[in-house]
């Protein structure tokens, strides 16, 4: 099938057709850098996704804008950030990968009330880790996430990898009607059953992504945030080979992907280095392969005329300075397996309104007071967990307040020292993560392809000092 396709509808045809407390009123977002303050107002928008001179499409957004604003701060150094809600919903904010404490986790009823329209909310952490997150909701996700609530979160470096320039590509999938307004439908139950709702519209910084435009002989340092509810993404970038540095905003060993396909599944963030070796005044393809029948061009490398800024690559080493994560001891570990079942071709008979399941118990929505835990584990002690996808269906996990180590896969050990937040699980695999459980609190683990999560596959790992087994 032609590469000019999106979705399931061609590029034209889609054209066409601490705890937080109450504050006094307080300014629209913006950046603050020294404080490392910001506010952030979630609000109904009308912004222009499919490009100049197309219906603007109705969202929820922070400000104005989708994605929400680039917020950048600094490692170690206290972050505050206001949330301001002018929806007629309530909503929280999550930030994801982010190593917090529980209460600021935003997760309603579980970490915090919810915030009501017309309230406001103040997170409040310091970030331990460099790298590449993001925030969203964690209330009425499928609709928040899936109308915009979506924007990076980047903690900086002390000691950043020396580039020309930095670049982030926040990937959005939408679901559009003809006249560009997104499609109703949330939360069916056979897309929850099976692959999630996927859109037919991608946009890279809230536009359908124009050309990408670049120098020869620069280094460019490439930010990949997945915010989709449910697209899988494998990017191949023609004439190019990128070179990843961090997955999940944790630094690995800088390595080439795997078949030169960068993987990037549903709140997955890569970060890589490409040295631009293209031809002056040449256009080379970003392709999303994942699936064969939809391949289509995201967007293109657009080469300047201009003569290459270096004759050769930059030879400065690529490896980032590791995060203080703590190393999970593998001799002493406790080792826990959690299956992931149900689904369509899964067993979803006798699961009352849920369709997936871990280790047999349901949790949908978005978390609520009361959620009994489906493993308890113990503060300061290293685990493995084994999570066992008994599915037909792929389900990136995420576990919330913690990064872990990636083993195994169908017990072959995985390369390049991973670390990350989520981790794709396919069909019938079996993955092996490592972590330490330093963070007490009730801690979400749940599937991000968002329709699996609001339909059940989800559950709190508690780690407290008395572990009850």
């Amino acid at each position: 099938m032609g590469t000019d396709r999106v979705g399931l509808l061609s590029r034209r045809t889609m054209l066409l057709s601490g705890a937080g407390f109450a504050l006094p009123g307080v300014a629209c977002p913006r950046p603050a850098r020294a404080g490392q303050s910001y506010t952030l107002v979630a609000r109904p928008a009308q912004v222009p996704l499919t490009g100049p001179g197309q219906p603007a499409t109705a969202v929820l957004a922070y400000g104005a804008s989708v994605p929400g604003p680039t917020l950048r701060v600094r490692q170690g150094e206290p972050v505050s950030i206001v949330v301001e809600n002018r929806l007629d919903q309530d909503t929280t904010v999550h930030w994801h990968g982010i190593r917090l404490p529980i209460a600021m986790d935003g997760v309603p009823g579980i970490s915090q009330p919810p915030i009501r329209p017309g309230e406001k909310f103040l997170y409040e952490f310091t970030p331990p880790d460099a790298g590449t997150f993001w925030y969203h909701p964690h209330a009425n996700s499928l609709q928040q996430l899936g109308r915009g609530l979506a924007g990076a979160l980047i903690v900086e470096e002390r000691s950043p990898v020396p580039v020309d320039r930095e670049r982030l590509w926040t990937i959005m999938d939408w679901r559009l009607k003809p006249d560009g307004q997104i499609a109703a439908g949330f939360g069916n139950r056979m897309e929850a059953a099976m692959s999630g709702r996927i859109g037919n519209t991608v946009t890279v910084n809230g536009v359908v992504p124009p050309d990408e435009p670049v120098r020869a002989g620069e280094r460019i340092r490439l930010r990949l945030l997945n915010t989709a509810l449910a697209r899988i993404m494998a990017l191949r970038f023609e004439a190019h080979r990128p070179v990843v540095v961090a997955i999940d905003g944790q630094p690995c060993d800088p390595h080439e992907p795997a078949s030169g396909r960068l993987l990037l599944a549903p709140a997955m963030r890569i970060d890589v280095v490409l040295d631009m070796q293209g031809d002056p005044g040449r256009r080379y393809a970003v392709t999303d392969d994942y699936d064969d029948d939809l391949e289509y061009v995201l967007l293109h490398l657009a080469y300047a005329r201009e003569a290459p800024v270096r004759p050769h690559p930059d030879g400065a080493p690529l490896r980032l300075p590791r995060n203080p994560l703590p190393e999970p001891d593998l001799a002493t570990a406790d080792r826990r397996e959690l299956v992931l079942q149900g689904g369509m071709m899964g067993g979803m008979r006798g699961m009352g309104s849920a369709v997936w399941a871990i280790n047999g118990v349901s949790m949908t929505g978005d978390g609520h007071a009361g959620m009994a835990p489906v493993t308890t584990l113990e503060l300061g002690r290293s685990y493995v967990l084994r999570l066992r996808n008994d599915t037909a269906w792929l389900h990136p996990m995420h576990l919330h307040g913690h990064s872990f180590r990636i083993l195994s896969r169908n017990g072959a050990p995985v390369p390049h020292n991973q670390w990350a937040d989520t981790v794709l699980v396919a069909p019938k695999e079996t993955v092996d993560v490592a972590f330490v459980a330093d963070n007490p609190g009730d801690w979400m683990l749940h599937c991000h392809v968002t329709d699996h999560q609001a339909a059940g596959l989800m559950g709190v790992l508690r780690i407290e000092a008395a572990a009850r087994r």
